[in-house]
């Protein structure tokens, strides 16, 4: 029976994995009649400049090669200013996250590297050694870290694909989860511990179980027009996937919304910060107004598939 439940549970979590997705590229007819809905190009025809002359200066200057950080690394394009967030949040993290050198490539758990070319970044940030951390598990590790390093150990908590929950505080008291059988239990294993090594086994139990379906019963949908840095664009189904959104700018005159985002994939990989293949001179901005369909490199999103973690 516990071999019967085991494999349950990893055909569950296979079946929500980040499956690749081809993704038919917008024709070059259909990029130039959406070229209006960019945030550079309004931007240029509010201002009465030549969209040429400064869709290039924007292109050459949206990337700071010496920047450490996703907000030092990132330049927002011309007429726009990042968000406000408040000091220590989770917004403020993300758009902190450390960043490898630039031109670092993404690399798998075993080291290998990732030969697809869909980043601008990558997150200075552990993938372990083993294929857990992908899509949806990068989702939880970054919340999971903020809420750590600021001891809001209480609010560390997901939900197994199954709907066990995995509490962190009870994992910290010294508890562990047994599989037995059709059960799956807390039993107490070790002492109270709340050291980072510790942390770190629970998240690799937490990636073993959980997915991009048990996201999408935890988070609640949120209006695009209501977006905030740490939502995620989430397909929850079979197949998954799910990016972050990790920084936003707004265009004080139009009104208009930037956002830039990250993911991890499959097989486990390095949190990397994407490029935005529908607009190069945009990238790795994505405006909210991308119509139906938001396209990334390696998946497509619709736009009621904004969520948001509950408080």
């Amino acid at each position: 029976m516990k071999r019967l439940l085991m494999v349950f549970i990893i055909i569950s979590g296979l079946l929500t994995s980040c499956i690749s997705q081809n993704t038919d590229k917008t024709n070059k007819t259909n990029k130039t009649n959406n070229t209006s809905q960019k945030g550079i190009t309004r931007s240029v025809q509010d201002q009465g400049q030549d969209k040429g002359k400064l869709l290039e200066k924007g292109k050459l200057g949206l990337i700071n090669e010496n920047g450490d950080t996703i907000q030092e690394r990132i330049n927002v394009p011309e007429g726009f200013e990042r968000v406000e967030v408040e000091e220590d949040s989770y917004e403020q993290y993300l758009r902190s996250l450390p960043l490898k050198p630039h031109g670092s490539k993404v690399k798998y758990y075993d080291g290998k590297t990732k030969n697809k070319d869909v980043h601008v970044a990558v997150v200075d940030m552990d993938v372990g050694d083993r294929d857990l951390q992908q899509c949806a598990d990068a989702v939880i590790r970054l919340r999971a870290e903020y809420l750590y390093g600021r001891k809001l150990y209480e609010k560390i908590h997901f939900n197994f694909t199954n709907g066990f929950l995995a509490d962190y505080p009870t994992w910290m008291s010294g508890d562990r989860i047994v599989v037995e059988g059709n059960k799956v239990y807390w039993a107490k294993k070790t002492s109270y511990s709340k050291d980072y090594s510790s942390f770190r086994k629970y998240l690799d139990m937490v990636f073993a179980y959980a997915g991009t379906l048990s996201l999408s019963v935890e988070m609640k949908k949120i209006p695009l027009d209501d977006m905030q840095i740490g939502d995620v664009f989430l397909k929850g189904e079979d197949p998954g996937h799910t990016v972050i959104i990790v920084d936003m700018a707004v265009n004080d005159s139009t009104g208009e919304k930037l956002f830039v985002i990250a993911q991890s994939y499959m097989p486990a990989q390095d949190i990397h910060v994407l490029k935005n293949p529908e607009d190069e001179e945009l990238s790795p901005w994505y405006s909210v107004n991308f119509g139906e369909t938001l396209n990334t490199p390696e998946w497509r999103f619709n736009r009621d598939q904004l969520m948001r973690f509950p408080d």
